[in-house]
């Protein structure tokens, strides 16, 4: 029982890496999707792409990699979440098909430049909207007999709220990136933006949150309820200091362009490493409010698990193959550090 629960809580875990990992990392790239229609010129949209072309495919691993976490590892889970989001599953594929067929025969198109352009960006922002939906659909409950009911039934103002919070959040990460892979008017226009999307995401998430534990007595008691509530105070406290220091360090940047002085370097990476503790400490505080379950009011990670011969036969896989994944993605953004205009051969 005890090897049942560790190695259980190992593959939870790896799962929640996985998907924080791919949050953090396509989240950008989708984000610039997401920005393409506020920046208007050919040369900002040249730079947009240029930008991501070099990574967006690697951080799509992190998306496969985590499917193949639930499938082998919680296959009750996977079947459940695969038959209850069919729908927005199958909408999500479809955007990321239509951003990656974009970025292939954008760069070698002319005449229908625009048309791939529009396909970008309602793909990025397709598929962005359908991970929030699901994951407003699991934060506020499936229950029991969720499939037997309507096909629309994750349909709801909450996951539709989730959905579009989910596209500003990583709008966010994309300005922040920007900021730090670009010069000039684009990194001014990027912090501009950055500094709004600051004050949406903030807001986003305190209404995401109040609405939750309104709708929730389980989160409500975890949060508010006993003593273990001190210890999870620092969790708002610190997602605030992360947002303000945010907000600070973009107008560092909008302040230095309009002084016509150069931006100091540690002020262009840390937007995107304080926007990526934001997307931290709200994961942190997500799985604290459903754990140990993987499908709230349906599965926990133990009910889902599969049997310990299935987890003990994949963990030399697990223990080769993430290495290798983690040491890629370091040496894919160590090789394209700096700014874009420094790598045009490369790009």
């Amino acid at each position: 029982m005890e090897l049942e629960l560790s190695v259980s809580l190992f593959y939870m875990l790896l799962l929640g890496f996985a998907i924080l990992m791919y949050v953090l990392l396509d989240g950008f790239d989708l984000g610039m999707g997401i920005l393409y229609p506020w920046f208007n010129s050919d040369a900002e949209h040249d730079h947009l792409m240029r930008s991501v072309a070099h990574v967006w495919d690697g951080n799509e691993t992190w998306l496969v990699f985590g499917g193949v976490i639930l499938f082998g590892a919680f296959p009750a889970a996977y079947a459940a979440i695969a038959s209850t989001f069919y729908l927005p599953i199958v909408l999500m594929l479809i955007g990321l098909i239509f951003r990656g067929v974009a970025f292939e025969y954008r760069f070698k198109s002319d005449t229908s430049k625009k048309y791939w352009n529009t396909a970008f960006a309602i793909g990025s922002s397709l598929a962005a909207f359908c991970q929030g939906l699901m994951l407003g659909t699991l934060v506020q409950g499936v229950p029991a007999d969720f499939i037997n009911q309507s096909s629309f039934s994750w349909l709801s103002p909450f996951s539709l709220f989730c959905g579009l919070a989910v596209m500003a959040g990583y709008a966010l990460l994309a300005c922040c990136y920007l900021v730090m892979k670009s010069r000039g008017e684009l990194q001014h226009k990027a912090a501009r933006y950055g500094q709004r999307l600051v004050l949406i995401v903030m807001l986003s998430m305190l209404l995401v949150s109040l609405w939750t534990v309104w709708i929730e007595p389980q989160i409500r008691v975890r949060w508010f309820g006993g003593w273990h509530a001190l210890w999870l105070i620092p969790l708002p406290l610190l997602s605030v200091l992360a947002a303000r220091l945010l907000f600070r360090d973009l107008g560092r940047v909008n302040r230095c362009h309009k002084a016509e002085t150069a931006v100091q370097q540690r002020h262009e990476a840390r937007p995107f490493w304080l926007a990526a503790a934001l997307f931290l400490l709200a994961f942190v505080g997500l799985l604290v409010s459903v754990f140990p379950y993987l499908l709230p009011r349906q599965l926990t990670y133990l009910e889902a698990a599969a049997p310990d011969s299935s987890l003990m036969f994949m963990l030399p896989g697990i223990f080769i193959f993430l290495p290798l994944i983690c040491a890629y993605t370091l040496w894919g953004y160590k090789i394209f550090a700096g700014k874009i205009e420094d790598y045009q051969e490369g790009y």
